[in-house]
């Protein structure tokens, strides 16, 4: 059976290890976190002290890290695993990063005749613990189906979005549109109530009529129509206004190294600066409808 190290047991990556492991899959890990490891280690992941332990003959590394400088830093560092896993090893790196980190940090893997796919994720942290995450996957025909396998244990939807790097193209691309759906959806909902229409109507109007999207009937940020989004629970835990401004950001560098004009993409981010910088950074991305007047 491969050996499989999973580095990065944070909100998502905790909830993919576990999979893994139900999954019956030999699964190594490490995190900075003992609480995090504790938890996975619950559902049969073995627990190790350091990165280099959890990685050493691994045939299969996950990563879900905070940004491409921890990923360069984990892979190819002065400890960098890439010097203890097997022969054949392929590097999953489900961080959401920089398409330029992506495609460098797999160019230096290649010249240690190591592989590697980026293959970031959609879905939240429900999706991350049920196992039905989307992953969207950059990288070669071979690498891909390799790694297929394996996300298949954590998703149910794998897409293969082309060559290195255009994982984290389709991952910026989409939460772009989902940063920028989230605002205006909000904006709909306060109007409605402003102008004397309750939530739950205005839900049941909206989510069948062309106004529907996936911001309004899977995460609706007005309390009440949708009884498991994080608007029902004081915006927490869900996807942080953070990590949404993170993701803003790299697309906004995305798009201005190719020269693409993203005006609804730059007012997206700088809404969600805005709550980042009033100390809400921690609330669900959804909690933008509490700003609006």
């Amino acid at each position: 059976m491969s050996k499989i190290a999973f580095i990065g047991l944070g909100n998502m990556g905790s909830g993919m290890c576990m999979n893994l492991a139900k999954a019956g899959l030999d699964v190594h890990a490490f995190d900075l976190n003992p609480d995090a490891v504790a938890k996975v280690v619950s559902a049969g992941v073995t627990s190790h002290e350091n990165v280099t332990a959890a990685a050493r003959d691994a045939d299969i590394v996950i990563t879900m890290l905070p940004a491409g400088a921890h990923v360069r830093s984990v892979y190819l560092g002065e400890a960098g695993i890439a010097e203890c896993v097997s022969e054949n090893a392929l590097f999953i790196d489900c961080s959401t990063i920089s398409v330029d980190d992506a495609r460098s940090i797999s160019a230096d893997l290649s010249v240690k005749n190591l592989n590697m796919v980026d293959a970031p994720v959609s879905g939240g942290t429900a999706a991350a613990n049920v196992g039905s995450l989307t992953f969207m996957v950059g990288g070669e025909d071979k690498n891909f189906a390799r790694a297929k396998v394996y996300l298949e244990a954590m998703g149910k939807n794998i897409f293969h979005a082309g060559g290195i790097g255009n994982g984290q193209v389709a991952k910026l691309a989409n939460n772009m549109l989902l940063g920028i759906s989230m605002i205006a959806t909000s904006e709909a909902f306060k109007l409605a109530e402003k102008l004397g229409l309750d939530a739950q109507t205005f839900f049941d109007i909206s989510s069948k009529a062309s106004g529907q999207n996936w911001s309004m009937t899977s995460y609706c940020p007005a309390p009440g129509p949708v009884p498991a989004a994080p608007s029902n629970n004081e915006y927490k835990p869900g996807f942080a206004v953070d990590m949404m401004l993170k993701d803003l950001r790299l697309a906004q560098n995305a798009a201005n190294s190719v020269g693409a004009k993203v005006t609804f993409g730059k007012m997206a981010e700088e809404t969600y600066a805005r709550l980042s910088e009033n100390g809400l950074g921690g609330l669900d991305f959804s909690s933008v409808i509490e700003q609006l007047n």
